[in-house]
């Protein structure tokens, strides 16, 4: 696969930068206004990303159809019948079961990729785009180890490419709205933080299936697995159950933290935890627990205080504060997060959405301050918005990575809660410094053919 990057300096001029050169010498002295031409809102062809999409079925098809007013030129599933109805939608877009054949036959004529497919196969198939010079979409979280973060965001930086996490509660008001509270002081310096969430809603805590049924004749059963070790196929794992299973997904904290961590993680300027140590319901090699209690320890940030975060999931919750009124609900039906200051307390539910000071009272004293945080277009519109050079993306792979690589060592501390040791965690080196055996688990063992050096 070509390693070519056309959106280096020196390199030969790209589709699009040909078709714009050529334009503005032929129609140098007949410009008419696009709106004449087009209508309102009217979006040139030439102005169009081109767009190739891994993963069509499940989130995949609320992922392209947030695209979809781009030009769709390839489409990649392992599994015809889970992608079927997205095929159906865009009957002229091609259709490919391998991400590598796609991208090598359109290497020439896409400029992004989506990717919305298990956790296990987000690294791959982002770094075989990025390493092509294509900006990348990845829905959350953005890796399944701490290595393929690390690996990424290094990666997007050196090729200089635009990057997106699909965590969508980062593009809402309400995590600008937290972030403009807090930095205003809204509730004094922040050193606590509890967050949680209702998840799993999948089976976790369960044995590995003993029955080989056969693999359905739409599915590509060696394609969906990927990098991740030989296994038999079984209904337990897809389409939706992988996020339970080791190999394949990343747990509660992996799912939901993208959203709920990320509120904390961005209004306090976190980075590396030091310490991390968990607690848990008993769980095997094959799947995480059913519920699970996760303390991080982040050091001073010039001058802002130490912060302690603690995470729960499976029905843990945190104690609720006294200040909160009676009936009052934390968080929502999904989660939530509680930020604790040393002048007030500060609730927002799952996504950042109606984040509110409380007591009720102190809401109304307070006086809110200007919005100067850029508010976003959407998850999605944001990054094709920076791929075109208009502003950019603030889930950035740069940013994701430390938040995903937050969350995995959470589950890095689960599996070795039973050593009975706080996890220190050299966030310059990415080594666990005081239980070397942990760090084995920083990244997988690819299977044989798969590999991030592409």
């Amino acid at each position: 696969m070509s390693k070519n990057n056309k959106h280096k300096a020196g390199s030969p001029l790209s589709r699009r930068q040909f078709i714009g050169a050529s334009a503005m010498a032929v129609g140098a002295f007949t410009i008419v206004p696009r709106h004449v031409l087009g209508g309102p809102g009217y979006v040139a062809p030439s102005d169009k990303l081109n767009i190739a999409c891994v993963g069509a079925g499940g989130k995949g098809n609320s992922d392209i159809a947030a695209v979809s007013n781009e030009n769709l030129v390839a489409f990649c599933d392992v599994d015809d019948e889970r992608a079927a109805n997205t095929y159906k939608k865009f009957p002229n877009v091609k259709t490919y079961r391998d991400f590598r054949v796609m991208l090598d036959e359109h290497e020439d004529d896409i400029d992004a990729v989506t990717v919305s497919t298990p956790d296990h196969t987000h690294a791959v198939v982002a770094m075989t785009a990025i390493r092509m010079g294509k900006h990348v979409f990845v829905q959350k979280p953005l890796t399944h180890t701490v290595y393929e973060a690390r690996q990424l965001a290094k990666a997007a930086e050196e090729e200089g490419v635009v990057t997106q996490m699909g965590n969508q509660g980062h593009a809402g008001e309400g995590a600008r709205l937290i972030n403009e509270w807090i930095w205003d002081g809204a509730i004094g310096d922040v050193y606590e933080v509890h967050a949680w969430t209702n998840r799993p809603v999948w089976p976790q805590g369960i044995e590995k299936p003993q029955e080989i049924p056969s693999v359905p004749p739409s599915l590509d059963w060696n394609l969906w697995l990927g990098p991740s070790p030989w296994r038999a196929y079984h209904p337990d794992y897809v389409p939706f159950s992988w996020r339970g299973w080791w190999d394949f997904g990343t747990g509660v904290i992996g799912d939901m933290g993208a959203h709920i961590l990320d509120q904390p993680y961005w209004a306090l300027g976190l980075e590396y935890p030091t310490t991390i140590q968990a607690a848990s319901t008993d769980f095997n090699n094959e799947t995480y627990p059913l519920a699970s209690m996760i303390t991080y320890r982040f050091p001073e940030r010039g001058s802002k205080p130490p912060v302690k975060l603690t995470w729960y999931d499976g029905g843990f919750m945190p104690p609720r504060p006294e200040e909160l009124e009676p009936g009052r609900k934390m968080g929502d039906d999904d989660g939530g997060v509680l930020f604790f200051g040393s002048k007030g307390k500060m609730m927002c539910s799952c996504y950042g959405d109606n984040p509110r000071i409380f007591p009720e009272t102190k809401m109304k004293e307070y006086k809110r301050p200007e919005k100067t945080i850029p508010r976003s277009p959407g998850i999605h519109q944001e990054w094709i918005d920076a791929c075109k050079g208009n502003g950019k993306t603030t889930s950035h792979f740069g940013y994701a990575s430390k938040l995903t690589e937050t969350m995995l060592l959470g589950n890095l501390a689960v599996r070795f809660k039973d050593k009975n040791t706080i996890l220190e965690w050299d966030g310059a080196e990415g080594r666990i410094t005081n239980l070397e055996e942990a760090n084995q688990y920083l990244q997988m063992e690819y299977r044989k053919g798969w590999t991030l050096d592409v």
